[in-house]
């Protein structure tokens, strides 16, 4: 990848699902240090302190599952749905909005139109500080996936994508 970047095949390097320990590692053991981390990241799984890390190296957290697909009634919360009523917003506006203030990459995955439009539509309004400490109370560090460094995650994970 760093020969790719430096041919100029490509614009940068990036990575995914790199754990603090794995990102240092990358880092300090090659030239090129990875433009951005993609990782789990939502209301209930915030990862502020690695996402200060991540600044301190020059590395850009991208949300992975910036919806939680749903999981632990996202849509349904009553402090996410609060915020979004005080906005004349939904729910997904809200997340949208909070991880854009916390300059969190944000690409929400959809394939209708009028979701795709609602979720460009998150740049006239902005979050309180209380609303955006009201967020961050949500934040349970559990994962609404799967946990990338538990051995028998690995090996299912590997045997599925061989098989």
């Amino acid at each position: 990848m760093q020969q790719i970047n430096k041919e100029g095949r490509a614009r940068a390097i990036g990575v995914s699902n790199f754990a603090p320990d794995q990102l240092l590692d990358l880092i300090i053991n090659n030239e090129i240090v990875p433009a951005v981390n993609q990782i789990e990241t939502h209301p209930f799984r915030q990862n502020a302190d690695y996402q200060e890390l991540m600044k301190g190296e020059g590395v850009q957290l991208e949300s992975w599952g910036p919806f939680a697909e749903g999981k632990n009634g996202l849509f349904t919360n009553e402090v996410l749905a609060a915020i979004g009523e005080a906005h004349g917003k939904s729910v997904a506006q809200v997340v949208l909005r909070w991880m854009i203030q916390r300059e969190v990459v944000v690409i929400p995955k959809s394939v209708n139109p009028d979701r795709m439009a609602q979720n460009i539509d998150v740049f006239g309004f902005e979050l309180t500080d209380d609303e955006m400490a009201r967020i961050a109370d949500l934040h349970t560090g559990a994962t609404q996936f799967f946990d990338h460094a538990d051995p028998d995650m690995v090996r299912w994970l590997s045997a599925r994508r061989l098989g």
